[in-house]
């Protein structure tokens, strides 16, 4: 009671306004739902931009882990793969660069088949482009050379799965190109190929639908006399679009390049529309809890007006009595904000620590939901949650 005494008159009344006795009780009641619905609105919203803010990382996450930063292709296709190459490696930010090829193909083993992507690559340039050889959890990227006249495969653990195989086991590549001439007809001609090995990004896509094989054997199975385009790797995937420019401007129109960001610019900006849309949607709880400060201010001073005229015969001033009922609003709307910042913080950190919140892999190309909350949405989040209380 004495700390109380020694805070400033608006807020020491204030204090005591909304601590009411038995005969405000109701105003009290009301005090606490406004605060009760802040901290809902507040973490309701915290966790929505969380879940969004994580579903988009971790897509981009593995996407990139699987694929390169930039594509580029070229009119009338890559005749000199060496010379493109060490022309994609002079550009700045390009780390790496690798030849690729790629097509469908049927693979087939003695449990079962399936339509695959079939790319080829150099296995000493693709290590350094993509994410492919972090993401093998058997074999390596060296089995795909030729050994004892067979060539290797690497296939994702989801198509593994499918097939029933393993590294080492033997399988059937089939692809339209390689078809041959017969009395009957075209004909695919199946070639036999090693498991090299089995990996893993964490995509759906690609762990069920995508084989790699040595760039020599992609050609000869697809029909081509040269690569399809030339990946690339870049030391800052936020500047691809920088290298992208560089190589337009540098050698012309023919070249074709399109970074990551763009491949996949619909699926990111409707994971963004998403956000954006959760966010106003859960946001319009902060303004209804907002609305039910206004009530219960409105009812207080309907109940204090026999209060607020002894205090401004006291020689209380009319601003002095206005600061009393806003100091009011904003305790009760740090309150809520407070309570819903801390409890939302709580809830994110358990749902993704824990991977609460499972969902079909093969619709949404992760097996869970992850929860990432960024510094800033949390101040945007607490910082207008208090203003629209006040």
């Amino acid at each position: 009671m004495k700390a109380a005494a020694n805070l400033p008159f608006e807020l020491f009344v204030a204090v005591r306004y909304l601590l009411a006795g038995r005969k405000q009780a109701f105003i009290s009641l009301i005090s606490l739902i406004s605060v009760l619905g802040v901290a809902v609105g507040v973490m309701a919203l915290l966790i929505a931009l969380a879940l969004m803010t994580g579903l988009q990382a971790e897509l981009r996450d593995r996407i990139i882990g699987a694929a390169a930063h930039v594509y580029v292709f070229k009119v009338g296709g890559i005749q000199d793969p060496a010379a493109e190459l060490e022309k994609m490696r002079a550009i700045p930010r390009v780390t790496a660069a690798a030849p690729v090829v790629l097509g469908k193909g049927l693979i087939t083993s003695a449990r079962g088949d399936a339509f695959i992507n079939l790319k080829g690559v150099d296995p000493a340039a693709e290590a350094g482009a993509t994410g492919l050889g972090r993401a093998l959890e058997s074999g390596s990227l060296g089995g795909l050379a030729a050994a004892e006249g067979v060539n290797g495969i690497l296939i994702g653990r989801d198509l593994a799965q499918a097939l029933e195989v393993k590294t080492g086991d033997m399988v059937t590549m089939m692809t339209p190109e390689g078809s041959t001439n017969t009395p009957f007809g075209p004909m695919m001609r199946p070639r036999s190929l090693k498991v090299a090995g089995i990996f893993s990004v964490g995509l759906f896509e690609y762990d069920s639908a995508y084989g790699f094989v040595a760039l020599d054997v992609g050609q000869r199975m697809l029909g081509r006399d040269h690569p399809d385009y030339v990946e690339l790797r870049v030391d800052d995937m936020f500047r691809a679009q920088d290298v992208v420019d560089t190589i337009v401007a540098r050698y012309g129109p023919e070249y074709l390049p399109q970074d990551w960001a763009d491949l996949n610019r619909n699926l990111f900006s409707a994971l963004w529309l998403e956000k954006m849309a959760i966010s106003i949607t859960i946001g319009l709880i902060v303004m209804v809890a907002a609305l039910n400060i206004v009530a219960s201010l409105i009812l207080l001073v309907m109940e204090k007006g026999r209060d607020i005229a002894i205090l401004k015969t006291m020689g209380t001033s009319t601003a002095s009595v206005r600061r009393i009922f806003m100091l009011q609003g904003l305790i009760i709307g740090l309150a809520g904000t407070a309570a819903g910042a801390v409890a939302g913080c709580a809830l994110i950190y358990v749902l993704d620590r824990y991977k609460l919140i499972q969902i079909p892999v093969d619709v949404y190309q992760i097996s869970h939901v992850p929860f990432t909350l960024q510094p800033e949405d949390f101040a945007v989040v607490v910082v207008a949650a208090v203003l629209i209380c006040f």
